[in-house]
């Protein structure tokens, strides 16, 4: 079992949560509409037909709830700001009320003894800017590094540790080119250049950061997961590959300077329609630390109908191994692999787990919420990433998702990633006893 003292004094230990999916108070104190919004509320996005309309009331109860982060334990606190709460049409007027709300969270949080890590963009565009094209229209560069500067001058005496941008390879994804997430847009027409925008903006906004705060701790996160073939052949080494160019170097290696993975997926050669002279400059941004996100591998094989990376995923519930409510495998050498996979690059000098857990099914029973599942998948990842930090890996941090149970997205409310328990009628909050385990590990 391992033991909170084998990671060091100086690791980190937090916990993560998003604007929209716990905050709730969607049309409070001048909040303007986001593109998830609009999509909760459109027929048939939610596959539970729920919204973040009220979430987890996070906007009324955020004084306790961080109060009960700090109970368990816990040393710092990852939350995003919601852009269209700060500046409503996207730009220009700022509302004062939605920097107040952040003004009370951040000195609740430092009231606590906690450390503030904020995100400054999860997920949540206006939609005053989606409707002048958001992320396929290269003006959004300039949109978010002035809302970045906005939040750096307003936070940044207070607040050290940022993530620019949460898993853009997902919100390029799901949202520009499969259309299963905000804004629901289809298409290499869309995504393409919602990627080079989106690549401009992480470095725009690391430079904003660094301009206004002095001393700032700057990063940001990418969604990642360990890509095998599911054969031996060159076909499927090939489709690993490319689909590995896509999953976890898209985002990652321009910021290094090392530009587009094109050559291991070729059609991203299409990004050099929308690339102007100095772009590929623009995107390298020396980052202090690297956000790395994961949650199960991805086994792929070859299959020449899909076009650009030829490669398949193997379904999760055909590996043969223990699902979670999201359907995803458990893997937790994952974890281990991508951590050795991100410190190869030498210009990522620090690494920080800002997220990885386990959505499960949980039902309370009285005040109790069992959920040993949950704690194993806890204990088998903290031993990946204690085995890969025993090997010189510089992972520097760990934060669990979620810390309470909120709105998933396109799958609703169904699946529970907290470790604390949310009776959504009642906005009742239980601990589970994964919460619990942390409690006692931390303690």
């Amino acid at each position: 079992m391992v033991k909170r003292e084998a990671f060091g004094p100086e690791f980190r230990w937090g916990v993560a949560t998003s604007a929209y999916q716990i905050e709730g108070a969607v049309r409070e104190d001048g909040r303007g509409p986001s593109i998830w919004d609009t999509f909760a509320h459109a027929p048939g996005r939610i596959k539970t037909g729920e919204n973040g309309d009220v979430a987890c009331d996070f906007y009324h109860r955020y004084a306790e709830d961080i109060a009960l982060i700090r109970s368990l334990n816990f040393q710092a606190h990852r939350f995003s700001l919601a852009w269209p709460r700060i500046l409503p049409e996207g730009r220009g007027r700022v509302n004062p009320k939605g920097l107040d709300f952040y003004h009370r969270v951040i000195d609740r949080t430092l009231e606590l003894g906690l450390e503030p890590w904020v995100t400054l963009y999860h997920w949540d565009l206006p939609q005053a800017l989606e409707d002048q094209g958001g992320w396929t229209n290269r003006a959004i560069v300039d949109w978010f590094a002035a809302y970045v500067e906005v939040c750096a001058r307003a936070f940044g005496d207070r607040v050290r540790h940022w993530m620019v941008l949460n898993e853009p390879t997902v919100f390029t994804v799901l949202g520009y080119l499969q259309g299963k997430h905000a804004p629901g847009r289809r298409g290499l027409a869309n995504f393409l250049p919602a990627v080079h925008h989106a690549a401009l903006a992480q470095a725009e906004g690391g430079r904003a950061l660094r301009a206004c705060v002095p001393g700032a701790v700057v990063g940001t996160t990418f969604s990642a997961s360990y890509v095998q073939a599911a054969g031996p052949t060159w076909l499927s080494r090939m489709a690993a590959a490319h689909y590995d160019a896509v999953a976890n170097r898209l985002f990652l290696e321009p910021a290094l300077g090392l530009g587009y993975p094109w050559n291991s997926a070729p059609f991203l050669h299409l990004l050099r329609r929308y690339i102007r002279p100095g772009d590929l400059e623009r995107l390298a941004f020396d980052f202090d630390f690297i956000g790395l996100q994961t949650y199960f591998r991805q086994l792929v094989r070859f299959d020449p109908l899909q076009l650009g990376t030829w490669a398949q995923e193997v379904p999760h519930e055909a590996r043969g191994g223990e699902l979670t409510a999201m359907g995803w495998e458990v893997w937790p050498e994952n974890l281990y692999l991508l951590l050795k996979q991100f410190a190869a690059y030498p210009k990522v000098r620090r690494i920080v787990v800002t997220e990885n857990g386990m959505a499960l099914l949980d039902t309370p029973e009285g005040d109790r919420v069992h959920d040993p599942r949950r704690i194993a998948f806890i204990e088998a990842h903290l031993a990946q990433l204690l085995r890969a930090k025993q090997e010189g890996v510089p992972v520097e941090g760990y934060f669990y998702w979620s810390f309470l149970d909120n709105f998933e997205w396109a799958e609703g409310y169904r699946p529970r990633f907290g470790l604390v328990y949310v009776d959504y009628p009642t906005q009742r909050r239980i601990v589970k006893d994964s919460g619990r385990w942390f409690q006692a590990f931390l303690g």
